[in-house]
């Protein structure tokens, strides 16, 4: 049998193929296969894995080898703060995102009296339940068109205890049903140019529906458009993340729909590009669209 030393190499050596992180994600690996933390790992590289443990350490090999990520090996993955359930049907949770949360509760808290809700391409379910868990009376929708990613994210809202307060609807963007007035929109929807998408590390490793945004990333965005300013309640807000090369033209898109909103373009903390920032006021008439525009 392997030794943890002898196993942390194996893994970091094939981790290092996919990874710019290889040691870590071997320590995160073999702490998983051995359900220890990862101090006990290096303060133990003598001890010899049980036979149970040699062969999760095979198979997880396996997975690495074909380029599957870290976070659908473990079956889970961290975001602001709290433990999501993710697999191969949904997007991984990402720290650049962790900043539209961060502008929706900072609203909802400057807005005690706005609570309704709706997360558009809502994948794991991460978006929707982190404003959940932090704002005890939000009522919230989370929205998708892949049913297994809807399985996932009501596996999380259970695990977060928010089922009560957040519905999923399986849809395509937004059905007439739901065409209603909003305080709060947020939406990560699929926003990568279908031919970026091709040469990224990311492609066929994560769900394509979830990324691919047509030619030019935008296909989604230009349909959403429309529909959020007819349901985006007076005063409310809008929160949109983009590709980082789409700032521009997808502030020249809001300013058609949006034309007496405060629109700000927010960086991520690597000062990219990340997040569209669309607040309404009392008297913003929003353009009407119709069935034609979608």
């Amino acid at each position: 049998m392997l030794t943890v030393r002898e196993s942390l190499t194996k893994l970091k050596s094939q981790c290092a193929i996919w990874s710019n992180t290889p040691a870590l994600d071997a320590q995160v690996l073999l702490s998983h296969i051995c359900n220890k933390g990862r101090s006990w790992i290096l303060a133990h590289p003598e001890i010899q894995l049980t036979s149970e443990q040699q062969s999760a350490l095979n198979a997880v090999i396996s997975r690495v080898e074909t380029g599957e990520p870290l976070p659908y090996i473990l079956g889970h993955w961290s975001f602001y703060g709290l433990d999501f359930k993710v697999n191969a049907e949904t997007l991984i949770p990402r720290p650049e995102t962790e900043l539209m949360v961060e502008n929706a509760l900072q609203w909802l808290n400057a807005h005690p009296g706005r609570r309704s809700a709706i997360d558009i391409g809502t994948g794991s379910g991460c978006i929707a339940i982190s404003l959940a868990v932090h704002i005890p009376d939000l009522n919230i929708t989370g929205l998708d068109i892949s049913l297994a990613a809807l399985e996932v994210a009501s596996i999380n809202a259970d695990k977060h205890d928010v089922t009560a307060r957040l519905k999923f609807v399986h849809a395509d963007l937004l059905p007439d049903n739901l065409l209603r007035s909003y305080d709060l929109i947020c939406a990560n929807l699929p926003y990568i140019p279908t031919k970026t998408l091709k040469g990224l590390d990311v492609f066929g490793r994560e769900p394509t529906l979830a990324l691919d945004g047509g030619p030019d990333g935008l296909r989604l965005i230009r349909r959403l458009l429309p529909q959020a300013a007819q349901i985006l309640a007076p005063d409310g807000l809008l929160l949109l993340e983009i590709e980082t090369t789409q700032g521009e033209i997808v502030l020249s898109l809001v300013g058609e729909f949006f034309p007496r909103a405060k629109v700000e373009l927010l960086p991520d903390l690597a000062g990219h590009d990340r997040l569209i920032r669309i607040e309404t006021f009392a008297k913003q008439s929003a353009k009407t669209f119709s069935s034609e525009t979608l």
